[in-house]
């Protein structure tokens, strides 16, 4: 439980970055607590994604994952981004994505971001 509670709070960080640095990534509110709330349901979707969809977008794209030596995972974190945003969007949390470039860009800084803070937290381990 230790271990999911740090990587939703990871994830939640690396979220927050990427809406910082990126201008087309958005998330709304009219309070800070009413933003930290969304935030943070916007990073269990985001994690209950990358676990249950992603896995099965990369067995699928293991023929494209040899043929580009792995930089197709760009384009796959783009597109679990922007599945995050369109489950946000019907979920009704005020988070959105304009653009494939956008998520590509937000992917990649929430990979990188992600990373570094799964490094630096505990993780039950």
């Amino acid at each position: 439980m230790m271990n999911f509670a740090v990587k939703t709070l990871a994830n939640a960080g690396a979220l927050g970055v990427a809406i910082w640095l990126v201008q087309d990534i958005t998330l709304t509110g009219d309070s800070t607590a009413n933003k930290a709330w969304t935030l943070i349901l916007v990073a269990l979707v985001f994690g209950l994604v990358n676990v249950v969809v992603k896995p099965i977008v990369k067995l699928i794209s293991l023929p494209l994952f040899i043929l580009t030596l792995g930089l197709i995972t760009l384009v796959i974190n783009a597109l679990m981004l922007m599945l995050t945003s369109w489950l946000a969007d019907k979920l009704d949390l005020s988070f959105h994505v304009e653009g494939f470039w956008t998520a590509v860009l937000g992917g990649l800084i929430i990979s990188v971001v992600s990373w570094a803070l799964n490094v630096v937290l505990p993780d039950g381990d």
